[in-house]
Formats: C-alpha cells, structure tokens, sequence
C-alpha cells in the first residue's frame, strides 16, 4: 500500500471515529432534553425519571408499584408525548380478555374472509393500568411481547412497533379483587419503581403549576420513535469490561445461595442489569461502564424478581436491603 493510500485509510477512520463521536453526544443531547422534558411534568422525582428514561432505552418495561394519585399515568403520558410516539391505554379488570389486549379475527361477512383487528399492544409506550385486577391468563399475554417485541396471534407471528414498552402499574395496598403477578412476569420487568408522595415545598409548586392548565397539555415532543430506536441500538455498543460482567454475576449468584431467599434473580436478571448498566453509562454521557453504575441500578433491577421464604417474610424483611447487602459481600472491581 502506497503512503497515499495508506494517509486516505488513516483519514476516512478519523472521519468514522469524528462521526461515532458526534453521534454520542448528539443523543446524549436528546437524552437531557427528554429528562428535563419529563421533569417538567413530574415535579420533584428526579432519580425515579432517570430509572426510566434507563429502561426505556435498555429496551426494558417498567412495573409502577405506588398508591393511587402520584402520577404513575402521567408520567407514562408524558413520556409518550415526549417521544411523539403510539400511546395506548388498557385498564385491566377481572373480565377482561387476551384478545381485548392482543387482538383477533373478525368475519367480514363481504367478501368471507376473516380480517385481524390489531389490539392496543401494537403501539410504542403500553400503559396497563393496575395490572394485577386481570386473571393471570390475561396478564400472560403480555408475556411474550414483553421479552420479544412480538405477538403471535392465531399462529401467526407480529413483531411490534419500536420502539416498544410496557408501563405497567398497581396499588400495593388495596388488595381486593386482584391477583398476585406470576414469577414469570416479574422475570420479565427490566425495574420496578415507586415514585412515592412529593415533599411539601414540591406539593406547593404542584398545585400552581395546575392552577390554570396541566403542564401536560404543554408538553412538545423532543425526540422521535426513530431516534429513540437509534439510541436503543447505540445503548449495546457501550464498552463492558469483563471484570464488571463478572461482577454483575457475582451479585446475581449470592441471591439464589441466600438462605433468606426462596427464589433468587434469574440470568435475564443479569442481562437486564448488564443492559441498564450500559443505559446509565449513556445517560450519563460515557461509552463504558462503571461499578458505580451497577451499584445503583441493582436494587431496582433485582428486588422485584426475588421471593422471600416465609420466615423473611413475617419478619419484615425488605428485599432491597437484602441486595444491597449481598452488594457489600462482593469485591468490586477496579
């Protein structure tokens, strides 16, 4: 190769390395315009905002456990409009079926055929309001679209929209006419979250910020459903080094040799926190992960999909402390 040659190859690698590069921080740009965007709507809930915005662009779903009137439908709301993209709405009661949330075949009686009717799950940000009021039947439809971003339906197979999320939501008090969610769909939420009751200076902005209008009503799009899927993409080629994967298993393995646990985190829970790790190092404006990184999302990736034995249970033991307990038992990684 000539030194021409070899000066050409050497400039059009800096140009892909500069264009890599703009493009990181053009979506990092995006990423801090979406979170102010959602903190102008959701006063005071700065890190719960984060742990969202992380799962959405994880690729992951985000189970909402709080009491009712905290804002768990408009954040999912916002979000939505933040992102100009498909927003459906299901509010699960006993009655209600896997096809009112799939869809079906309906005759056409004009020309004999049977036409599929596409169900509110095809759509980018699925709110499913109190989730735990529908049969586990029904909550099993969302089963396969939560881990695949498809549907099959009569035999057939429909990839959905992307990108694509589930926000889903219950009250953890009232337990009256609900049904407890299956192991298998807690495996399947990248995080649980609970946004919890505002402090009172923050209550105080609430209420005049609604005086006159919702901010909702306000709210302009910053991003749309191509770029969310670009960044989604660009989310996997964040750098893992081995030593953190190990890491991250590391915790994972402590939670099912725990004596306190009855069932411990599966390896979908070691992808989900690898993937929300790599979503936090993007978030905060890197192209590697930290341990810090993964010392903060575990608790949420983890406590969800662990089930005490009955003595932890009536003693009151929290799951979470129980993870950022394991946490300390293993060496981090310099």
């Amino acid at each position: 190769m000539s030194n021409a040659e070899q000066l050409q190859e050497q400039a059009m690698v800096g140009k892909h390395e500069e264009t890599d590069s703009a493009a990181g921080e053009r979506m990092f740009g995006e990423l801090k315009a979406l979170r102010e965007n959602l903190n102008s709507v959701i006063r005071g809930k700065e890190e719960q905002i984060e742990i969202l915005i992380i799962s959405l662009i994880a690729g992951g779903s985000v189970l909402l456990e709080d009491v009712p009137g905290v804002g768990k439908t408009t954040l999912a709301k916002a979000l939505a409009v933040s992102l100009e993209s498909d927003f459906k709405r299901i509010q699960f009661t006993p009655d209600l079926l896997p096809a009112d949330i799939l869809g079906c075949s309906v005759y056409n009686p004009v020309n004999g055929t049977f036409d599929f009717r596409a169900g509110p799950i095809f759509c980018n940000i699925l709110l499913a309001d109190e989730i735990n009021r529908a049969s586990p039947r029904t909550q099993s439809a969302l089963l396969e679209a939560m881990s695949e971003s498809q549907a099959t339906i009569e035999g057939q197979r429909h990839p959905l929209p992307l990108p694509f999320m589930v926000l889903a939501t219950e009250n953890p008090i009232e337990f009256h006419g609900t049904y407890t969610l299956p192991e298998a769909q807690m495996d399947r939420f990248l995080v649980q979250l609970s946004l919890g009751y505002p402090d009172k200076e923050t209550e105080i902005d609430i209420l005049h910020s609604q005086a006159a209008e919702h901010p909702l009503d306000q709210l302009e799009p910053v991003l749309s459903r191509e770029q969310a899927a670009q960044i989604q993409k660009k989310v996997r080629q964040v750098h893992v080094e081995r030593k953190i994967s190990q890491y991250i298993v590391e915790i994972v393995e402590r939670t099912r040799n725990d004596g306190r646990l009855k069932l411990g985190a599966s390896p979908r829970a070691s992808l989900g926190l690898f993937r929300a790790s790599q979503a936090a190092a993007m978030l905060g404006g890197r192209e590697f992960v930290l341990p810090d990184d993964v010392q903060r999302l575990a608790p949420h990736v983890l406590s969800h999909r662990l089930i005490l034995n009955s003595e932890s249970r009536y003693s009151g033991t929290a799951k979470t402390d129980i993870c950022v307990e394991l946490m300390k038992q293993v060496k981090v990684p310099t």
